[in-house]
């Protein structure tokens, strides 16, 4: 995109900045010339994909379609992402039911091709719906590319109430919450735990979310996020740690902290 958010300082202070600013920042960027060429042409076009095939075939519009799922990084892999869409998700074996990421299902769920009602393109607030989550989701991206740990950060608040509040049980909330990506990775970072947890088998690695999480909120459940204060604790350790990562100094913001937490 032409226009890049202004990320003045990097950790809590960099979020803070960016979530006061936010709506003037997004304003600006949902004005930008590219954003607005491919916005219309999803408001004029997604209609017309009555079938997963058309839309796939429409490169913009799968874009954006794409993008207000988190999903844009898949875009070459059309076969795969038509197969998806037109499976649906009403039968227990549809491919997008059998994924570990989330986002595949509500992609397929969102547009309805392989399911009982059809297609949801035509409905009068389709467009609307799916042009406001690609902005949301795009800013973000923007932001990612200044400050990667920020986005995930955003993305994290985003989005980790949909586990808590799905209506599933504990444990399937969570292997949805390990499936995404971009949450998993603020929830191993905040937690303290190594990337080669995902190497485990995946009843130790939810046994192992759940301990930290527990050691972390006296909660092992997903509920635990329900409480903002507990949102922006992780967060804080996440992005500490994203810091130290990244070749800390004694001035690093949230060093001390980090460094007490740690002992």
């Amino acid at each position: 995109m032409s226009f890049q958010p202004a990320i003045p300082v990097s950790g809590i202070a960099g979020l803070n900045f960016i979530e006061r600013t936010r709506a003037s920042q997004q304003e600006v960027f949902n004005n930008s010339p590219i954003m607005n060429r491919e916005i219309e042409h999803f408001r004029e076009n997604v209609s017309k994909a009555t079938t997963a095939e058309e839309l796939v075939k429409d490169q913009v519009t799968f874009k954006v379609a794409l993008g207000a799922f988190g999903l844009e990084e898949e875009i070459g892999k059309k076969f795969f992402l038509q197969k998806i869409l037109e499976e649906g998700t009403e039968d227990q074996d549809a491919l997008a039911n059998r994924l570990v990421d989330p986002r595949y299902k509500a992609f397929s769920e969102a547009f309805g091709y392989g399911n009982v009602f059809g297609p949801s393109v035509g409905q009068s607030d389709f467009a609307s719906r799916m042009i406001q989550e690609y902005q949301t989701r795009q800013f973000e991206v923007a932001v990612g590319a200044t400050n990667e740990a920020i986005r995930l950060a955003l993305n994290f608040k985003r989005e980790v109430g949909v586990y808590f509040q799905n209506g599933k049980s504990e444990d399937a909330g969570w292997f949805e919450a390990m499936g995404n990506q971009p949450v998993r990775a603020v929830l191993e970072k905040g937690l303290g735990l190594p990337t080669a947890v995902g190497s485990l088998d995946i009843d130790r690695q939810l046994e192992l979310f759940k301990e930290k999480t527990s050691a972390f909120f006296g909660d092992s459940s997903l509920d635990a996020f329900s409480d903002p204060e507990n949102v922006e604790h992780l967060l804080r350790v996440f992005l500490a740690r994203d810091q130290i990562d990244n070749g800390p100094t004694s001035s690093t913001p949230g060093m001390a902290a980090l460094t007490l937490l740690n002992n």
